[in-house]
């Protein structure tokens, strides 16, 4: 999460005040400012006689009753949503559900009470901030996610044990723009997009609900600014730029017009992108790139059509296994992938198989230990070997989706020639065993191919083809274990550069041990959806990317206008340089080279 401190001519109030965020749902809104308060009430730590317990559990009791009221309220407001924004707010609603209903946090401060005497606000208190530091202290991105959540339902608690009613997003000026410490992804429904014109909040991070919501619902929205509640009023004129991640707060008149212009031309341009969905992604000198789409959850099929995407490059399969105390069996996980494939019309799924790590699903496994490091530990496809029902219950719900419709095994964090054996090996066996009772699968089976994330599987890439039948790019764990760089460390994130010419030798390596060896060769990583390195990638022989749906207008415009022998030979320019500024310079002015070619 960045965090940018408001600089110290920025008085509340006072002049124009700019700020640097992080741009999670693209777009440019202009409006009139709503600050929203926080959203926890203030209360009074007390303890509690013995002879309360009794009836201090039972308040609490009734708060958590209250709460699953309101959320089963919230719910039923998901069908006036967009389709895509009202699937993401269902799930979610059901997960704050789930924990109100006997949960760690629940049984947590039932216990507080009992052993404590805390009065409730207190122990919710206590007990969410335990469980939050408990998930920051693994330093994982997905369980970071996670404490927002509890913290959300914490903070729900205490509005209702303390009767303090929240304010809705009501009674606002056209094209507000809501600023607050947090905006959570309930929130969203009481927001009308057609009077809400976007949003900035102190907290949150790309990969939150917030932030898949705010791109659901189309509204242009940057988080992460420290301090902005502070420096705005109400009413104050706010400019929220979406695809930079800036906000300007007051702006001057000529401020104001480059960004009315600015938007214009937004708009225009996603008018003209929203007409090049049924044009093949085809460069000026007639080579075609398959341009995929990274699924989150099954709800993003329809977007993805949308948009035109030829394929589903990348499916995480990680959505099956939230939010839960079990494992999906065979049989539910074969329910969510069919109807994916079928919802694709025979276009390829890619489905990556579970790339979490025993941390995530520790309450679910029963005795695995995250260990020192999750991020270098047992997790992914080292998880599944070492729990071959994990594997064997993905592997047959695959092949059974593949009777549907062309599906690929994608195999993540893989490191050596023997763990894709292993694979394969599994896939045999289940398929025969799923034959031998008759039931429908791929025929032929599904190819197999490995995620080149670890440094050591793109310098193995030669031995690795060998016994795949495509790879695909992971170049955002691939840049964060060749450069030792956790983008979440924000000390550290500004470090994180896929231009580093270690992470190009890299790519370049893996795609030419792939075109040596006859297979496809993909990337999947946010490069792959960011048009600054279509050039490149293509140059250097990739010919598939796979990006969020919102990210393949652009992208395939960007297609539409290089000449790939042009880009291969600037690509051999980039590929001799080890200064990182010449290379973004020689990117960046073959990418303006296009754009003014274009006018």
């Amino acid at each position: 999460m960045a965090r940018t401190p408001a600089p110290k001519s920025a008085a509340r109030g006072k002049g124009q005040a700019s700020y640097q965020g992080l741009g999670v749902a693209p777009g440019i809104a202009i409006g009139p400012a709503h600050v929203q308060g926080g959203e926890v009430p203030a209360f009074a730590d007390c303890t509690i006689a013995p002879d309360q317990i009794d009836l201090e559990k039972a308040r609490f009791a009734a708060a958590v009753e209250t709460s699953k009221k309101q959320l089963a309220k919230l719910k039923q407001k998901t069908g006036n949503l967009p389709a895509a924004a009202a699937e993401e707010l269902s799930f979610l609603l059901d997960a704050h559900i789930q924990m109100l209903s006997q949960s760690r946090l629940v049984r947590g401060v039932e216990r507080r009470i009992g052993e404590n005497l805390a009065m409730s606000e207190t122990a919710v208190r206590a007990e969410s901030e335990a469980i939050a530091e408990a998930f920051e202290a693994m330093n994982d991105s997905y369980l970071a996610q996670r404490v927002q959540d509890v913290r959300e339902v914490a903070a729900r608690l205490v509005r209702n044990l303390t009767q303090t009613p929240w304010g809705a997003f009501k009674n606002l000026p056209a094209g507000a723009i809501i600023v607050a410490e947090e905006i959570t992804p309930a929130d969203t429904a009481t927001m009308d997009p057609d009077i809400v014109g976007g949003f900035a909040t102190v907290t949150g991070g790309a990969e939150g609900h917030t932030a898949i919501m705010a791109r659901a619902l189309g509204l242009p929205a940057v988080l992460g600014i420290g301090d902005l509640v502070g420096a705005v009023r109400s009413g104050d004129t706010v400019i929220v730029d979406g695809t930079e991640g800036r906000v300007v707060v007051r702006p001057t008149a000529a401020t104001l017009e480059r960004y009315e212009k600015r938007r214009l031309e937004y708009e225009k341009e996603e008018r003209q992108f929203s007409r090049l969905a049924k044009l093949p992604a085809v460069s000026k000198d007639g080579v075609e790139l398959s341009l995929g789409a990274n699924l989150e959850f099954p709800r993003e099929v329809e977007q993805a059509l949308a948009v035109g995407a030829s394929s589903i490059g990348l499916l995480r399969s990680e959505f099956m296994f939230m939010n839960r105390n079990d494992v999906p069996g065979e049989d539910e996980q074969y329910k969510f992938l069919s109807e994916i494939v079928k919802g694709m019309g025979g276009r390829t799924v890619t489905i990556r198989t579970l790339d979490v790590g025993g941390e995530k699903l520790a309450s679910a496994l029963g005795d695995l230990s995250p260990g020192p490091n999750p991020a270098l530990g047992l997790r992914a496809i080292r998880l599944s070997l070492a729990r071959p029902e994990l594997l064997d219950a993905q592997i047959s719900a695959i092949l059974r989706a593949g009777a549907h419709g062309p599906v690929r095994i994608l195999v993540p964090m893989i490191a050596t020639v023997d763990e894709m054996k292993q694979v394969r090996e599994a896939l045999l066996r289940n398929a025969r065993r799923l034959i031998r009772k008759g039931t429908p699968i791929a025929d032929p089976l599904p190819p197999v191919g490995a995620m080149i994330e670890i440094p050591a599987a793109a310098l193995a890439a030669d031995a690795l083809a060998r016994v795949c039948d495509f790879f695909a790019l992971g170049t955002n764990d691939l840049t964060m274990y060749a450069l030792a760089i956790d983008r979440g460390d924000e000390q550290v994130a500004h470090l994180y550069n896929p231009l580093h010419p270690a992470v190009l030798r890299l790519i370049q390596f893996t795609a030419e041990a792939a075109l040596r060896n006859r297979i496809p060769v993909s990337i999947c990583g946010e490069i792959a959806g960011d048009p600054r390195y279509t050039a490149l990638l293509a140059g250097l022989g990739i010919r598939e990317l796979s990006m969020a749906p919102i990210k393949i207008p652009r992208v395939k415009n960007r297609v539409r206008t290089l000449d790939v022998q042009s880009a291969a030979a600037r690509a051999r320019m980039v590929m001799e340089q080890w200064d990182m500024k010449t290379i973004a310079d020689l990117v960046d002015a073959y990418n303006d080279s296009l754009v003014k070619s274009k006018e």
